[in-house]
């Protein structure tokens, strides 16, 4: 009896152990852990691309020997952007030591987790919100603002408008997901948009629409119409779009998360309807991003595939990589490895104002009055089965301060 009671003590000690949240001691190296609350199966397709560049870019420094002899844990969670796993996730993995900086692709779930970071002094580093920006929280957005990306969209159209030598103002369209993420643009957008005279239409759709034909048909006779959400789901509208004649008439344009390249996205499963779709990137695409030395040499180094495959969101997580790497060498400059938390970094983000990202993006903007990753943004046309850049780098208007948040 008492045998098997210490035996059984023993095990159950050993199982508790077993199931602890790893710790960051792994040996006697110096780790600290980037978390990504991501979505890898849900909605939001292209975030593992983005996901899958960070962990590479980590996986490039530790086998150069980390930053300032600190080698980095990627922490992968799946949260589907499901605000409920959002949180879930969150409270979990925060405990953990050496976490100072986590991504959240979930824009619904900032104003839940960005109170919950804040008192945590955790760094959240987000997607989109323009509201984000304007707070000057411990949130950092991870692009121009949706809406300020929405006002160079809209300076390039009246532009491409004039140069046709067509009279009066242009009809533009919207069509975006019926979610958080969808009317983010339009706040701040709308009143950029009556600053230049224009007049928006606007449809919405619930996320896994199979058929857009209803939102689509209410937006004929527009000159120009602008298509949100993420690949695949930009693709399958203008795949509708293509079907009911529409491309004939209208250009078609996306945002940030348009179609993209590579084998199994919207580019090579919708070519034909795709073509001379204009998308607009704030990170290099197409042909220049395949041509990238240091995103090829990451790519074909840890995914193993062909350069062919290379999808553009995956610059975009490389650069993501190469700001956590500029952050944590000014942390680690300020107050050394055993004293590194969210306070520290927190502040080392204020200072990458002009940071460059080796080409891949416009220079670093964060400081201290400032969340937006970035300023600038490029268009891009689809031609045969890539993205040729039709614009060098356009400076984005600030529409974010014109929206009483």
């Amino acid at each position: 009896m008492t045998k098997n009671f210490v035996w059984l003590s023993g095990m159950f000690a050993l199982f508790i152990f077993l199931i602890q949240p790893s710790n960051t001691s792994y040996g006697a190296e110096n780790w600290v852990n980037y978390l990504s609350l991501a979505d890898y199966t849900g909605p939001s397709g292209l975030d593992t691309s983005i996901q899958n560049a960070t962990e590479d870019y980590t996986k490039y420094l530790n086998d150069k020997g980390g930053v300032e002899g600190v080698k980095i844990k990627f922490i992968g969670v799946d949260t589907r952007a499901d605000v409920a796993r959002v949180v879930s996730a969150y409270k979990r993995y925060q405990k953990l030591p050496m976490t100072p900086v986590f991504w959240n692709n979930s824009t619904p779930s900032n104003k839940v987790i960005i109170p919950m970071a804040t008192r945590d002094k955790k760094v959240m580093i987000t997607p989109g919100s323009g509201e984000a920006a304007v707070m000057r929280s411990i949130a950092f957005v991870a692009n121009p603002s949706y809406q300020d990306g929405f006002g160079a969209f809209l300076d390039y159209v009246v532009k491409d408008w004039q140069k046709k030598g067509k009279a009066g103002k242009p009809t533009i369209g919207r069509i975006h997901l019926d979610n958080a993420f969808g009317y983010e643009e339009m706040l701040g957008g709308k009143e950029y948009a009556e600053k230049l005279g224009l007049e928006i239409r606007s449809e919405y759709f619930p996320a896994g629409t199979p058929d857009h034909t209803t939102y689509l048909t209410r937006l004929k006779g527009c000159n120009y119409i602008l298509v949100g959400g993420v690949d695949p789901t930009p693709s399958m509208v203008i795949r509708d779009a293509y079907r009911l004649g529409m491309t004939k008439e209208t250009q078609f344009c996306c945002g940030y998360y348009g179609p993209t390249r590579g084998s199994g996205y919207g580019i090579a499963n919708h070519n034909e309807e795709l073509q001379g779709v204009i998308v607009m990137r704030f990170f290099l695409s197409g042909t220049e991003i395949a041509a990238h030395p240091l995103v090829s040499r990451i790519w074909t180094t840890y995914r193993k595939k062909p350069i062919g495959d290379l999808n553009g969101m995956y610059g975009w997580g490389v650069a993501l990589g190469m700001t956590f790497e500029a952050a944590l060498k000014a942390a680690l400059k300020e107050v050394g490895y055993e004293k590194i938390d969210g306070e520290v970094m927190y502040r080392a983000y204020q200072k990458l104002t002009g940071f460059e990202f080796a080409g891949l993006l416009t220079p670093c903007t964060y400081s201290p009055t400032e969340r937006r990753y970035t300023r600038g943004v490029k268009f891009y046309r689809v031609t045969g089965m890539d993205l040729v850049p039709i614009t060098g780098w356009i400076d984005c208007p600030d529409t974010v301060s014109l929206h009483k948040f």
